[in-house]
Order: C-alpha cells, then structure tokens, then sequence
C-alpha cells in the first residue's frame, strides 16, 4: 500500500530568488530540482556560481546571472536561497558568506569535514538568524516518522539495535572525478571524503535517525574499520558502530566495491521482529511475529520546498544543523581515526571492461554487519584489522 501524500505548504505570493553554488556534478539534480519547484511557482533560479561559467549547453537552456564570487552573486541577485553544492571543505565559509548576508541556506551533505568546521558553521548561522536545512534528502521521507510511531507503537518489542548496509559499486574513474575526490585531506585542509562520510552518508545519518540520536550529545562512543581496494586515501570498504547514550547500538557498513550493486537499507530490529527501510525507495518492511510481512511505500517531502515552507509559512525544518551532530561526530571519529588500511592485493580484483575493483564476499560482509550489529573483524573478514575503539566519553565542544 501507498501512503497518502499531505498537503503543500503555502506558495509564498512570488517566487523566492534561489542562487546555486556549484551547478556540476551532483549540482545538476539540483538544476532539475530549482526547476521541478520553478514551474510550481515556488522559486526562482536567480543565479550560479560556478569558477568556471557554464554554458548554454551545459545547462539546456537561458542561463541566469552567474560568478565566481559568491557573495556578490548574492548581493546582486537579491537572492533569499543559497543551494550549495561545492566540495566538503567549502561548506562551511560558504555557508557562513551566505548567512552574513541574510540568505537562508540548503547545505548539501557533509555538512562539514571536521566536528570543529560543523560547531562553525553552526554556530555562526544560528548567530545570523537564518535558516539552515542540510541536505540528508531521506531525512524528508515520510517513512521515518512512520516507523518511529510503529516502534514507538510496540510493534516489533523492545528495539535491540539498528544497522546500516550499503553495496555499491564504483569505477576508477569515480575517485579522479574531482581533486578532492577519494581524499582525507588535500592541501593541508580536511576532506574525509569516505564510503560512509559521503555516497553512503544517508546510511549513517538514517540509522541515527531511527534511533533517535541525531544530535552530538546523543553519542557516547564510536568504534571504526576503515579499509581500501582502491589506490586512494580515504575509505571504500567500511564500518562503525556508534553507542548512544540511551544506550542503544547503531552498525553501519558500506563499500564501494560490491559485486554487484544493491539498494541501500536501513533496518531496526527488535525482540518481536524487524522493519527495514530502503531509503532510496521510500521502501518499508514489516516483520513480526504472528503476522505476514507488511510492505509500505511512501512519499517524501523535498528539502528545498520544505525550506521554501518555513521561510513562507513557519513550517518546521526537517534536518537542521543541529540534528546532524551525531552525524558529525561518526565523521569527527573517522576523521580522527588511522588512515585507511589497504586491502592485500588477494582481497580484491578488477572487474574486466569495467574498472572498477571488487571485493569477493563484501556483499554478504555488509548485509551480515546490517543483521548482526557487528564489524567486518567479529564476521571474521580475513582482512578486517581490529576496530579503531575511540574514547567512551565522546566530546561535543
């Protein structure tokens, strides 16, 4: 069955000026976005800031105003949105150029690559008075508070856990798309781009958000395995499990080199059974005792038009900075954590015409983690090094 989807926030009485820092890469969902909320009247793409102007064709159509200097794109468009979609290390001077100049912001995830950058910008955007969402787009689906009433509901017993897997796969070419790109840190400045950091962030910030510990103060330790088949810094192939202090487990694992792609999940398990969410999907299934299985998909609200609502209507944010600080400490701890093990070269091998590398058995490694709240080590991944334990007491200064 289908959830029903809810009414629209107010249309504010014109379209709200929307200037998009990087229009590029995953910065062309974003085009399609603007544009989707454009034709309903809500926004107006009034400017891009790219260092490199986009053409015509690039962008399929009449271009608006556009600069490299952000702060004087939005001076001169008057803009009271700022999308941005720029590498990690930018966000936080990015989003705090917006926020000395009133505009409200969409702040693409990571939203920092250090606990120290996040508190920043944080701090600095809640001192301007302006509105923050970051963009965790699962975080919007109607999925989410549904599954926390069922939990909430008794309907799988007492929550013994939550896990996370994520089997993707990613060429080569993948980790050289951009000079941050499968980096920790470039030019002295942090990166921790990352398999669970970055593409599979949603992962993380999901599970921590069916546990109702989305906020810094909400962990109390953080256990990491990060490894690589890929020649590069950061990780490809890991792990974590953060404790709250509710006392409850969250395990994640993720990979980029899965032998074959699979839709990432988030799953909660229970003394009475277990509700997993395919997040992409706005996807659940219920599991329990004494019944037959339940599946429900449901609509989402988006990001940018719920930012629209709040800024029309007082409608509440979904993912503000502060509900993405246990988010930030996972990132904070891996960033902390030793580099990325590199896996032997008889852990991994090339996929031919495809070049990517692969590592056999990860599939089932990930999915096991997701199920059995463990890290690749306690599944017995021969080449699993120990779990990096950080400190119980985890610091939210």
């Amino acid at each position: 069955m289908t959830e029903p989807r809810t009414a629209p926030g107010t249309a504010p009485a014109t379209p709200l000026p929307v200037v998009l820092a990087g229009a590029r890469g995953h910065g062309r969902w974003h085009v399609a976005n603007i544009r989707r909320l454009e034709a309903e009247g809500l926004v107006r793409l009034a400017g891009i800031c790219e260092l490199t102007p986009l053409t015509e064709d690039e962008f399929g159509g009449e271009l608006p105003e556009q600069s490299a200097d952000f702060g004087a794109l939005l001076e001169s468009t008057g803009a009271r949105i700022a999308v941005i979609c720029t590498p990690i290390p930018t966000h936080t001077d990015l989003a705090l150029t917006a926020a000395g100049r009133g505009v409200h912001i969409l702040l693409e995830k990571p939203p920092a690559p250090s606990y120290a950058e996040y508190r920043r910008m944080a701090d600095g955007v809640a001192a301007a008075g302006v509105a923050c969402q970051v963009g965790f787009q699962s975080l919007g689906s109607h999925a989410v508070p549904a599954i926390r009433d069922l939990v909430e509901g008794g309907a799988v017993g007492r929550v013994t856990g939550i896990g996370g897997a994520g089997a993707w796969v990613r060429s080569e070419e993948y980790f050289r798309r951009a000079p941050w790109a499968g980096r920790r840190r470039l030019n002295g400045v942090d990166v921790v781009d990352g398999a669970l950091t970055n593409p599979l962030a949603h992962a993380v910030a999901t599970a921590l958000a069916l546990a109702g510990s989305t906020r810094a103060e909400d962990v109390a330790g953080i256990e990491t395995e990060l490894l690589r088949a890929n020649d590069i810094e950061s990780d490809d192939t890991s792990c974590v499990r953060i404790t709250t202090t509710r006392g409850g487990s969250v395990t994640v694992a993720a990979t980029l080199c899965a032998e074959r792609a699979d839709e990432p999940y988030v799953v909660v398990h229970g003394t009475g059974g277990r509700i997993t969410f395919w997040y992409k999907q706005d996807r659940v299934l219920l599991q329990r005792a004494g019944h037959g299985p339940e599946e429900t998909r449901f609509d989402r609200t988006d990001l940018l038009e719920n930012l629209v609502a709040h800024l029309t209507d007082g409608t509440p944010l979904l993912v503000t900075p502060d509900e993405t600080g246990a988010f930030m400490q996972v990132v904070e701890a891996i960033r902390q954590a030793p580099d990325p093990a590199p896996l032997p070269d008889g852990a991994w091998h090339r996929v031919p015409g495809e070049n990517r590398r692969v590592v056999p058995g990860v599939d089932g490694l990930v999915a096991a983690a997701a199920d059995t709240l463990s890290l690749y080590s306690e599944l017995g991944a021969p080449w699993a090094p120990p779990a990096h334990h950080l400190p119980k007491e985890v610091s939210t200064r």
